[in-house]
């Protein structure tokens, strides 16, 4: 199990490396070593631990300085750990080799434990669209739950929060409007293909919020048109999908037509340099009858050009 640290060093890291007696007296946590294999993650955790260059510099940190700040975690009823806010540096000592990890073991609810475990993750410098929807709306239940509780070690929160104040709550911590948080929250109805599509830029927020209303099926059905026609439905298509669906008339026919709809930044767009035209333009004319005089002109053109060719047959 568990056994505590006694570490009298006095360096840079004051408070991690810091024997009992000392942290006691300023009341900081205990740091303890414990088992990696003692540690379950956290459930549903949101955030994905990648295997990615930053994961390779993390590792090769702990295997030069150790881990500089200490995981956090909670005791289990059957006497094992749950991690609550570290999957990352844990992930990152088991690659480098190490049997345990320095933590702190606070007592906390589950509910405590979701809000902290949102809050230390969401400091991240990428966070998947994905990974906020979950997050969030793992913190909005956790929050409406502690409203209606009196049980809970935490400071309480005032009075009972309901959907749309939570969601205000959770938007002034992280920097998001209320009406943000909700839209993220929607993106949990998304199926897992759409969803990949959102975390991969495919598919904006908007238009992945209004699929969010889709049916399972309808999403899948919109999945498999998507895979068929190789492009994603524009935030105008995604409202008329949506509508569509609500009205109970959302066939597959009717997926396919409204994505072959031509969308306003698919048209192919021509600009010419103002000052090679102006030249060819009436100096009095205004800017708003240049565009009528040009066609004009070509089309005139495009006469000329047919008599020519009539001239020559």
């Amino acid at each position: 199990m568990a056994k505590e640290l006694d570490l009298g060093l006095k360096s840079a890291y004051d408070e991690l490396f810091m024997d009992g007696k000392s942290r006691e007296e300023r009341k900081l946590p205990k740091i303890y070593d414990i088992p990696i294999s003692e540690i379950d993650d956290f459930p549903d955790h949101p955030y994905q631990v990648r295997l990615d260059e930053d994961m390779d510099r993390l590792v090769e940190s702990i295997k030069l300085n150790g881990v500089i700040t200490p995981v956090t975690l909670r005791k289990k009823d059957d006497g094992r750990y749950e991690m609550v806010s570290g999957h990352r540096r844990k992930k990152a000592c088991e690659l480098a080799g190490l049997e345990t990890v320095k933590g702190e073991v606070k007592e906390l609810t589950r509910d405590e434990a979701v809000i902290l475990m949102v809050e230390s993750n969401c400091q991240r410098s990428e966070i998947l669209p994905s990974e906020k929807a979950k997050a969030y709306k793992m913190r909005l239940e956790a929050m409406k739950r502690q409203g209606q509780r009196t049980d809970l070690t935490s400071t309480p929160l005032a009075g009972k929060l309901n959907k749309t104040e939570s969601a205000d709550v959770i938007g002034a911590k992280f920097g998001e409007s209320g009406d943000q948080v909700r839209r993220y929250i929607r993106l949990t109805s998304l199926n897992d293909g759409l969803l990949n599509l959102v975390d991969d830029g495919k598919i904006a927020l908007r238009p992945a919020v209004e699929l969010s209303y889709l049916s399972g099926d309808e999403q899948d059905a919109l999945l498999e048109t998507i895979a068929y026609e190789d492009a994603t439905p524009s935030h105008a298509q995604a409202i008329k999908l949506r509508q569509f669906s609500q009205a109970g008339k959302l066939s597959e026919d009717v997926i396919l037509s409204i994505m072959c709809e031509e969308k306003p930044n698919q048209r192919e767009k021509i600009s010419f340099r103002a000052d090679r035209l102006r030249q060819y333009i009436p100096a009095d004319l205004s800017p708003k009858n240049t565009e009528e005089y040009v066609l004009k002109a070509l089309e005139y053109y495009g006469r000329y050009l047919d008599r020519q060719k009539q001239r020559e047959r």
